[in-house]
């Protein structure tokens, strides 16, 4: 309280309003934590001034509303930390009791409501987060399972309910990140849920969706028919990220452990974007043989149309070849009749070779279509060959990954028993140099013992010396 306190003997009453509002204050770190309309504001203490006002003046909201995201995204992070840290170590599927995570919950419940535009309802303003999450069934098809899920559910019956059992299920099928991506990144449709100056409107919102990827490493598993969602108070438990300053202990060792699970979390989110391509290829290449079959069905058509068409020529030919003969040999009683029907078979005979002229550059067209999709087919075999390629040696780079995190973990493991057994030692050697101590003073006290009892004999011999004489 002294660093708040001016150099002044007599207190002003600034002084004093100062004084009363540190002592109103937890401090943790360098922020100070106060409670401004519904949220709690961590402040650095550099923006606590000493100096006296003459009158109060009102802060500017959108410094506000700065503060509250920065301390929002504070706080996602430490929760999301926190997570990961303890579910590594715990080793088992989470269920919903396990109390980082219903922490982690509800700080994601606080970022979602952060800035979110009161609705008037016939019972009087509302605001919800499960509107925004509605959205996202349509930005990516695979939410809407989820959706339905949640809507399906017979104990829930208010729209927090809805958007608590949302946040659970998408954390279950480790789809969270990717669905506030996709929400974040539509900030038009965003603006009719938040103000412009709403986490989910700045940067801070998608900073945390980015750290939310690492939450694919932990398994979680709830059975919600049975909990009440719709009721639950959402109150951030600081003590639970509150630590010595001093605890360095294991530091680098942790460093390790989280470099390796952000390359595993990396290497995952590569393999899962792989996979979805080798899909989208393999429905192409699906796609393709489907266009070749029913190209090669129609290329036969044509080629049975171009035969029945020769024939048919030949035999127009054939006609005509046998009535010009006939008409050379034969009386030419009626030139009239004869040259109709010569007419009719020319007419016939330009018309067929048309058809099959056009026949024939329909075949060229198709001909060069099959070319192309053959080529565009070993072009991705050949890119799918070389995903597949890449695939394989990431997941062995994600097994090496695995083993060498094992092994960093079996070190740290036997780093910690041999510190326990330097401390158990130590403790040893302690008690004896106490015990020895202890044997010196009582040989010092038996010494000065033993100079007190010689200088006694020293006396009493020196008095018998004369009597003997």
């Amino acid at each position: 309280m002294s660093a708040l306190t001016p150099p002044t003997d007599m207190p002003t009453p600034t002084t004093d309003k100062i004084t009363q509002a540190a002592m109103e204050t937890i401090y943790l770190c360098k922020f100070r934590v106060s409670m401004d309309g519904e949220w709690l504001c961590l402040r650095e203490l550099d923006d606590i001034s000493l100096t006296p006002d003459p009158e109060p003046t009102q802060e500017d909201p959108n410094y506000l509303m700065a503060n509250e995201r920065m301390n929002l995204m504070n706080m996602a992070k430490l929760s999301i930390k926190g997570l990961i840290e303890s579910a590594l170590n715990l080793g088992r599927t989470l269920d919903s009791d396990y109390a980082p995570l219903q922490q982690f919950f509800v700080v994601m419940e606080h970022c979602l409501k952060h800035g979110l535009k009161a609705k008037k309802t016939f019972l009087g303003q509302n605001k919800s987060f499960w509107g925004p999450l509605e959205l996202v069934e349509k930005l990516v098809p695979e939410a809407a399972e989820i959706t339905a899920s949640v809507k399906d559910l017979p104990g829930l019956k208010t729209p927090v309910g809805r958007g608590r059992a949302w946040l659970r299920l998408a954390l279950m099928q480790k789809k969270l990140s990717e669905y506030m991506k996709a929400l974040i990144n539509k900030k038009e449709l965003l603006s009719e849920f938040y103000e412009p100056n709403a986490l989910m409107m700045e940067e801070e919102g998608a900073i945390i969706a980015g750290l939310l990827v690492g939450l694919n490493v932990i398994d979680a598993n709830f059975c919600m028919k049975g909990e009440d969602l719709d009721s639950q108070v959402g109150v951030i438990d600081f003590s639970m990220y509150l630590k010595d300053g001093n605890s360095s202990k294991g530091s680098e060792g942790d460093g390790q452990i989280t470099a390796i699970l952000d390359q595993k979390n990396y290497v995952e989110e590569l393999n899962r974007h792989l996979n979805a391509t080798v899909n989208n290829l393999q429905a192409k290449v699906d796609a393709l043989e489907k266009s070749n079959t029913k190209l090669t069905e129609e290329l036969a058509v044509a080629n049975n149309r171009i035969i029945t068409l020769q024939e048919d020529m030949e035999r127009v030919k054939e006609e005509s070849s046998y009535i010009l003969e006939s008409n050379r040999k034969g009386p030419k009683p009626d030139r009239t009749s004869e040259g109709q029907a010569l007419s009719e078979a020319r007419k016939h005979l330009k018309e067929e070779t048309q058809l099959r002229l056009d026949v024939e550059k329909e075949l060229e067209i198709q001909i060069s279509m099959r070319q192309e999709m053959e080529l565009a087919m070993k072009m991705l075999e050949k890119d799918v060959c070389e995903k597949q390629d890449a695939l394989v040696s990431l997941r062995q780079q994600l097994d090496d990954l695995r083993a060498l995190k094992h092994e960093l973990a079996f070190k740290l493991q036997s780093s910690d028993l041999g510190v326990k057994q330097k401390s158990e030692l130590n403790s040893r050697l302690e008690e004896k140099t106490n015990q020895m101590a202890a044997t010196i003073k009582q040989l010092e006290q038996s010494e000065k013992d033993l100079v007190k009892q010689a200088k006694t004999l020293n006396s009493a011999a020196n008095k018998l010396i004369p009597k003997h004489h």
